[in-house]
């Protein structure tokens, strides 16, 4: 993987950009303090270098829930029979696939991945299960945590401290 120098410039423009993608050219020179022409080439280059992945509307599961009426996040502990790589890649593969998985993590020590899942209600939750887990004869041991309540959500990386 080719790595990108960056400077503080184009710190500045993560940090901006993290906080609110939609600014036009003019608004994020300005606040960058560098010239249109040049923010479109650093942005664009910050892109092309994939430090910019993509830029997506963050949507409010809580408000969106109130309004259509339904809504579950979970959390999902997955322990399967057999770490080897080639079964650790079937399961991932699997299940990134699916739109109810907002996040894949692999982890350790403890469960080999932790799933960030959004259905509409408990039925498609169940439903979610049984495709994903029941189904998979290597899927050892899955621990479901419901959210209550969402005290935070930043999907912001640091990088400056």
């Amino acid at each position: 993987m080719e790595q990108i120098n960056i400077d503080t410039t184009d710190i500045k423009l993560l940090e901006v950009l993290q906080d609110d993608a939609s600014l036009s050219n003019m608004d994020l020179a300005e606040r960058v303090h560098v010239s249109p022409p040049t923010c479109l080439r650093r942005v664009k280059r910050l892109r092309d270098a994939g430090l910019i992945e993509r830029e997506i509307a963050l949507l409010s599961p809580d408000k969106l829930a109130a309004a259509l009426g339904h809504g579950l996040t979970a959390l999902v502990e997955i322990t399967l029979d057999r770490q080897g790589a080639e079964q650790l890649e079937a399961f991932e593969a699997r299940v990134v696939l699916d739109d109810a998985v907002q996040q894949c993590y692999r982890v350790s020590p403890g469960p080999d991945f932790i799933l960030l899942v959004h259905v509409a209600d408990m039925p498609a939750y169940l439903a979610l299960s049984q495709r994903l887990f029941t189904s998979d004869a290597n899927v050892r041991n899955v621990k479901a945590f419901f959210s209550t309540k969402r005290a935070k959500f930043k999907p912001k990386v640091l990088l400056a401290q």
